[in-house]
C-alpha cells in the first residue's frame, strides 16, 4: 500500500488505497472496536466504526515503509464530511494493513477494487450518507 486519500460525493464519502502492484484482497466490515496490528484499541470517532484489512503491506520486500502516514490519528482530514468522522492508522504487519474509521453512524457500504494506473491498482470504500 502507497496511499490513503478520499473524496466526497452526493450520496456518500469515499475512501481508496493506493496499490502498487495488484491487489491481494481485503475485508471491511462493522465492529465494536478496531484493533492496531500490536492489539491495541485504536480511539475513533463516531457512532459506528469500520476496521479495514487490506492483504496488502505498507512496506517493500525489504521491509522499507511504502506509506509512513504524517499524522496516524488523521490519515484524511474529514472534518466537515457528512458521513466520515476520523481515518485512522492501525499500522502494517506480516502482509496485513489495518485502518480504522469512525463514521457517523452504521450506514451502507460497498468496498471494491479498480484497476489502474498503470500496473497499480486502488481499494475504494464508499460510505452513505442516508440509508
Amino acid at each position: 500500500m502507497t496511499n490513503v486519500r478520499g473524496g466526497r460525493h452526493d450520496c456518500d464519502d469515499r475512501l481508496v488505497m493506493d496499490i502498487r502492484g495488484a491487489e491481494n484482497g481485503f475485508q471491511v466490515r462493522y465492529v465494536s472496536q478496531v484493533y492496531d496490528q500490536g492489539g491495541t484499541v485504536i480511539p475513533l470517532r463516531g457512532g459506528a466504526l469500520l476496521e479495514i484489512v487490506l492483504l496488502d503491506p505498507a512496506y517493500d520486500d525489504t521491509g522499507a515503509s511504502t506509506y509512513d502516514p504524517a499524522d496516524p490519528q488523521e490519515l484524511v482530514n474529514v472534518s466537515g464530511w457528512r458521513t466520515f468522522r476520523q481515518v485512522a492508522w492501525g499500522g502494517s504487519y506480516e502482509g496485513y494493513t489495518t485502518i480504522g474509521l469512525g463514521a457517523r453512524a452504521r450506514l451502507p457500504f460497498r468496498v471494491f477494487s479498480l484497476a489502474g494506473p498503470g500496473s497499480s491498482s486502488r481499494i475504494v470504500l464508499d460510505v452513505a450518507h442516508r440509508w
